[in-house]
């Protein structure tokens, strides 16, 4: 339906069933009126147009169904038949859409892959933002998964190559780093890229190195007692991956001290889909950082998700009768998904419990 179509419909719901629309979408939405919540809500739609309509239906469903007022001389109906309730207790109907057949597995599949070579790249605006703001100050970027995190890295280690500064680029497992190495020779070039991990030392001397963070606290310790390794003085960028890190209770502190001891003349860039205070963190490298730091954040999913369930035999279903993923209905699952679920109960039952 088109969004005005949906606004109606919306307008149309007693405020009851917007609220409980709402919840796990719209945070304090118990405080909002009427208006006030189908906006947001018709905001929050956009995101999951489809998966929203699908939960929207499924409440309306729910509602129960009003008996028409008797016309005049009509045989009296006793009122314990009136009063009760359309369905039973213990019960819940299931919506008009799980009488619906789900997609089909080409319709889950469709746009998946990668994107034509000829399709030009364009950079979301968040990005070249984000890019613009490290020539003069340290950046938190705080951006969905899939929404262009290292674009942001590799334009701004291209950079600081170009002026002929180092840039180290860390993350947190020797296995992502080893990955960003392969990724990076590709991009930069084997000759301009370099690791240092607890197992790999190679080309150290490289205009861009790759480390786990604990490497780098290391070195920046080094440094500080006179023992240097790496060359830190030409130090431009450095750049830490998955910087939520810094929450954890056992290894955060290495992400804090990494911080502390960088030196002043490097921009920093976080990197991160899932840190929970964001403008925390930004205010915190800018009380003990000789820059300031600026935030780039933003909710909306670039790349929309997709739920499926691939069963043990290889067989591959949508979890869902939509494309997008619903919120809370068991109704939405996909009637293929069901029977696989059941067929793999019954594998994985003890003979004896088997129906």
């Amino acid at each position: 339906m088109t969004t005005e179509e949906l606004e109606q419909l919306l307008a149309q719901q007693p405020i009851a069933l917007l609220h409980r629309l709402a919840r796990g979408r719209v945070q304090r939405h118990f405080r909002a009126g009427k208006r006030r919540l189908i906006e947001v809500l018709l905001r929050h739609s956009a995101e999951n147009r489809a998966g929203f309509e699908s939960d929207l239906m499924t409440l309306i469903g729910e509602k129960p169904v009003q008996p028409a007022p008797a016309p005049p001389h009509a045989t009296t109906v006793r009122k314990s038949k009136l009063s009760a309730p359309p369905y039973r207790l213990g019960k819940r109907p299931a919506g008009p859409e799980s009488q619906e057949p789900g997609i089909t597995l080409a319709t889950w599949l469709e746009g998946l892959g990668v994107p034509s070579s000829l399709q030009p790249f364009i950079p979301d605006a968040w990005q070249e933002n984000a890019i613009a703001k490290l020539r003069e100050s340290d950046v938190v970027v705080s951006v969905p998964t899939g929404s262009g995190k290292t674009y942001v890295a590799v334009e701004a280690a291209r950079r600081a190559i170009a002026e002929n500064r180092t840039v180290i680029y860390t993350s947190p497992l020797k296995a992502l780093s080893n990955t960003k190495y392969t990724e990076f020779s590709k991009i930069f070039g084997a000759d301009q890229v370099g690791i240092l991990t607890g197992d790999r030392r190679e080309n150290r001397q490289a205009p861009l190195l790759i480390m786990t963070t604990e490497i780098l606290r290391n070195l920046l310790y080094d440094a500080g007692g006179g023992e240097i390794d790496v060359r830190l003085d030409t130090l431009g960028l450095v750049i830490l991956d998955e910087s939520q890190y810094i929450a954890d209770p056992e290894r955060g502190v290495v992400w804090e001290e990494t911080i502390i001891f960088c030196p002043s003349q490097a921009k920093l860039l976080l990197l991160s889909a899932s840190i929970g205070n964001p403008h925390d963190i930004a205010d915190w490298l800018t009380s003990i950082r000789q820059m300031p730091c600026h935030l780039i954040k933003h909710s909306t999913r670039t790349v929309p998700l997709r739920a499926g369930y691939l069963h043990p035999n290889g067989k591959l279903s949508p979890l869902f009768r939509t494309v997008g993923i619903p919120h809370g209905h068991q109704g939405h699952l996909h009637p293929e998904a069901k029977r696989l679920f059941a067929q793999y109960e019954d594998e994985t039952q003890p003979s004896g419990r088997r129906r």
